[in-house]
């Protein structure tokens, strides 16, 4: 073969894989959007109209600037308005179905509670994390379980499931008691002091990063708290990243969001490497049999052991991300749940008084809660279920549908995003009742009245949260301590502004005047 004709293929080939790439491109960026815009319309389902790339991002960005500039009045709990603007508007306008525009990506939004159990329920399979969800963590959280799908989603649950069951759960109430008590003699020796007032907040998010700490890795503990401090750091880059990205690419530039996200990332997986490598270290060289009992040994163990021979594999990237993942999910939604609970009681203290004595009779004299306790909290249980129904830790959640769908009478194409306004269904009037806005806890004193009330804090179906009987046995034991040891109200300073940053926190925190009971 000649010179001249080798070249010529060459050529050709480049040319195909050229064109190849930007057809590729315009399916992605416009194809694909606008076929699937036009498959809704023809049922009905419509929404703004997006500008060119950005889609409705900046509407989305100026409603929620405006709805967040002041702070609320009063304490008062009707923030559908507030924290959801454009959801609002939009509903008003289109209906409880309609399409809106992140960048290029058409999303759903959808509230008829019927559809939403179909979706999450029995296409659990079928719909999971978008790929710009998963871009927009990847430097965060990367590819644990939060944003598996398919087959990777079904392998990683099945390895780490075992953490929060049985005995295993049971087992954390140890370290969860213990960390609780040093932070009430902190909390006690302040009073005695002379301090009665304290940021509520910066005290739970402390103990729940110490209690996943102690969880994941145990005797590496203190490590794992200066890796807390650096994952808070990044979440809040990678929030302030996703408003700045306007056009397809703008993640790749070497903006000072960008790059602030992966010098973190680097830090926070170095010191993870560390804690890897020193176990690895101890079982080379004989000093231990196994990598641990806490959540990373249990991952080591099972990379280890993994002869699954079924396509997946188990490295210690995934590890890492699995505990960036776990460390999130397990401390930032307790501690906000914590937070906000305090703040319910704090300003309702005819059910701080009920939950203290009911606390006192199921406890006894030690008032300190065992895991046998905990079922017997019926209150307690009401009054966190309350707080998770009027301030979830998660406003939305996002599912996106992998093959077409029949969901109810829709039919979802491939590549639509469908996204659920928790916050606006948990403060329907419609499902709720009038007082919806008010913070009443009776309304879960009947099972049935909530789980038919299509309550969802912690998402539903097969791919509900992993952690959340981990997350409710740490917020009953941390508040069963707390309320028996103080009473507390809410302090003149305390501003009510709830915004939300990836999730649903106090603005400036939650400030409350404790008083020691004995």
């Amino acid at each position: 073969m000649s010179m001249v004709v080798l070249t010529q293929i060459l050529f050709m080939i480049f040319i195909w894989l050229l064109i190849k790439l930007c057809y590729d491109t315009l399916s992605c960026y416009w194809l694909t959007p606008r076929r699937i815009k036009r498959m809704m319309e023809k049922q009905g389902v419509r929404g703004p109209k997006p500008r060119l790339l950005t889609g409705n991002i900046l509407e989305m960005a100026s409603l929620v600037s405006q709805s967040t500039a002041k702070d609320m009045d009063t304490i008062h709990h009707d923030v559908v308005a507030r924290l959801l603007p454009h959801y609002v508007t939009w509903s008003e306008q289109y209906g409880k179905r309609f399409i809106y525009w992140n960048g290029i990506e058409p999303r759903m939004c959808l509230s008829e509670t019927d559809l939403i159990k179909e979706l999450l329920c029995k296409y659990s399979t079928k719909a999971g994390k978008s790929w710009m969800q998963q871009q927009g963590t990847k430097h965060f959280i990367g590819k644990g379980l939060l944003m598996a799908n398919g087959h990777d989603w079904h392998h990683q649950r099945h390895i780490v499931a075992p953490a929060f069951m049985g005995d295993r759960l049971k087992s954390y109430a140890g370290n969860m008691v213990e960390c609780t008590k040093w932070m009430l003699e902190s909390l006690q020796n302040k009073v005695s002091l002379g301090e009665n007032e304290f940021e509520i907040g910066e005290y739970m998010t402390r103990l729940t990063a110490d209690i996943i700490s102690r969880t994941e890795f145990d005797s590496s503990y203190e490590k794992g708290k200066q890796i807390f401090h650096r994952l808070t750091h990044l979440q809040q880059f990678c929030a302030q990243a996703s408003r700045h990205l306007c056009f397809p690419g703008s993640r790749f530039f070497p903006s000072k969001y960008n790059k602030k996200i992966k010098s973190l990332k680097m830090e926070v997986e170095t010191l993870l490497m560390e804690i890897i490598q020193s176990r690895k270290d101890c079982v080379e060289i004989g000093r231990s049999s196994s990598y641990g009992n806490d959540l990373l040994g249990m991952l080591l163990n099972e990379m280890q052991n993994n002869k699954r021979g079924n396509g997946f594999s188990l490295n210690l990237q995934l590890i890492m991300d699995e505990c960036k993942t776990f460390f999130f999910a397990g401390h930032e939604t307790t501690a906000l749940l914590l937070t906000w609970t305090v703040m319910l009681l704090a300003s309702n203290p005819s059910w701080q008084e009920k939950v203290r004595a009911e606390v006192k009779q199921v406890c006894g004299g030690d008032e300190t809660p065992s895991v046998d306790h905990l079922p017997k909290l019926t209150l307690l249980n009401m009054v966190i279920n309350e707080s998770l129904r009027l301030y979830p830790p998660a406003t939305v959640l996002p599912r996106m549908a992998f093959e077409d769908i029949k969901l109810g009478d829709l039919l979802i194409p491939k590549g639509l995003s469908i996204w659920i306004p928790v916050l606006a269904i948990h403060h329907s009037e419609e499902l709720w009742g009038k007082d919806v806005n008010e913070f009443n806890p009776d309304r879960f004193s009947s099972r049935p009245f909530s789980s038919g009330r299509h309550f969802m804090p912690f998402a539903a179906g097969p791919r509900n949260c992993i952690g959340q009987s981990f997350a409710m046995m740490e917020a009953k034991i941390i508040l069963a301590m707390l309320i028996s040891k103080f009473s507390f109200k809410i302090s003149d300073n305390y501003r009510h502004a709830p915004v939300v940053v990836l999730t649903i926190k106090p603005k400036y925190g939650v400030q409350v005047y404790l008083k020691r009971l004995d």
